[in-house]
């Protein structure tokens, strides 16, 4: 809202200094201040209303150290970080560009089911809360919108190059075709909807979804929406699911998502600029660079909220606050065409969440062959194995957060490295 204000004075009053909105750059850190406000002022607020309300988590007895002493700690506090995505975005984002919509509907939605399964939870003395398959079903629906979104806006766009011989044809054809230079050389774009995403480790950095079914034979761009689909609804919810199960020990599950947050920003970044895009030769997405400040926003929020949730933690984010993150970087990185560097950048979640898998499979494996099941850690997920091997949590937690920053690097890296 603030862009739009100021960008009226600015326009028929010449304020000085209103024009600073116009720049990404600024209004991102404008918001990232706004966000640590919120969460660190507001939130200390928000934990005493919980506490007032008995908003406590319920604590099962696995037998670690220190855990029973959280009993009671207040729970739901993912509606801080909630707050301090929404109202900074709200206020320094284009709240009309497509990018911003579809982030803060994902932000509002996978919030919404977390807040729903802590409700029963907290307040029906559910333990179970709500039932894995409406999470899924949730999930799911989102990926859906996501999806079709993407594939049909007429505002998400890439630009593509042309050749030179072919730019008449374009002309002809009515096609927005533009160019820019490449040294001396007049290079020819244009902006078309596209299944293309970028793929790390490969000489081109592209990946079409509309050739994965390739081998059909032709006219196997009438599949391309069923395959996108496919794999957008396998990003959303296993990085969702990775991000639920990584919230297990204070402040692991919010520093990860601080550092895959500011990653995210940085590619944000150098896709929307046409400039640093066509200087590292890899997919210009127009307008996407809007989702930055969104970005900050989300980056601001899990750093004030690790305020209050580093050890010993003073407030958990419940699933209200893990869902929503996790399905955030997810829906972000589908945005800006990254989501095949997520296995590389959310890394910390996927090991997390196949710890999960690979324990309750070889355990029913074994149990069916041995007649006695078997694990192949001390207990699932992973940081539970390694307190159950007597490391402290926050030794834990700074090790896992060292591993994010070297992936978050490394993924950084492959935008040169092919």
């Amino acid at each position: 809202m603030f862009y739009y204000l100021f960008s009226y004075l600015n326009k028929n009053y010449s304020i000085p200094g209103a024009g600073v909105f116009q720049y990404i750059t600024f209004r991102m850190a404008m918001a990232v201040i706004t966000s640590l406000i919120i969460t660190t002022v507001f939130g200390r607020r928000l934990i005493d209303y919980l506490r007032f309300k008995q908003v406590g988590e319920t604590v099962r007895n696995l037998g670690l150290e220190g855990q029973m002493q959280k009993a009671g700690t207040p729970t739901m506090g993912g509606l801080i970080i909630i707050l301090g995505i929404l109202v900074p975005t709200l206020l320094f984002a284009k709240i009309d560009n497509i990018y911003i919509i579809m982030m803060l509907v994902t932000t509002v939605w996978l919030g919404g089911i977390g807040f729903l399964d802590d409700y029963i939870k907290v307040f029906k003395k559910n333990k179970e809360g709500l039932a894995g398959k409406f999470k899924i079903i949730g999930q799911v629906g989102l990926a859906l919108f996501i999806g079709f979104t993407m594939y049909t806006n007429k505002d998400i766009v890439i630009r593509q190059e042309i050749n030179s011989k072919d730019v008449k044809a374009q002309k002809i054809a009515d096609a927005p075709v533009n160019f820019h230079m490449r040294g001396n050389v007049p290079v020819y774009t244009q902006e078309v909807r596209s299944t293309k995403t970028t793929m790390p480790f490969y000489k081109n950095n592209e990946f079409d979804y509309g050739k994965v079914l390739k081998f059909i034979g032709a006219d196997t761009d009438h599949y391309s929406l069923l395959v996108f689909m496919f794999f957008v609804i396998i990003i959303i919810t296993a990085i969702s699911n990775g991000a639920n199960i990584t919230d297990g020990i204070d402040g692991l599950a919010t520093g990860t998502s601080a550092i895959i947050g500011i990653t995210l920003a940085i590619l944000a970044y150098v896709s929307g600029n046409i400039v640093i895009a066509d200087y590292l030769n890899i997919m210009f997405i127009p307008n996407s660079g809007e989702l930055v400040i969104f970005a900050g926003a989300f980056v601001g929020a899990c750093v004030g909220f690790l305020w209050y949730n580093s050890y010993p933690a003073q407030v958990f984010m419940g699933d209200t606050g893990s869902l929503a993150i996790g399905g955030i970087i997810a829906v972000f990185a589908i945005m800006i065409r990254k989501e095949l560097l997520l296995p590389l950048l959310c890394g910390v979640f996927i090991i997390e969440n196949l710890s999960v898998v690979i324990q309750v499979s070889w355990f029913k494996y074994t149990r069916r062959k041995f007649g006695a099941g078997r694990r192949v850690f001390l207990m699932a997920p992973l940081h539970h194995h390694y307190q159950k091997k007597g490391f402290h949590e926050s030794k834990i937690v700074t090790r896992f957060w060292i591993i994010g920053i070297l992936l978050a690097i490394v993924t950084i890296v492959t935008l040169k490295l092919r």
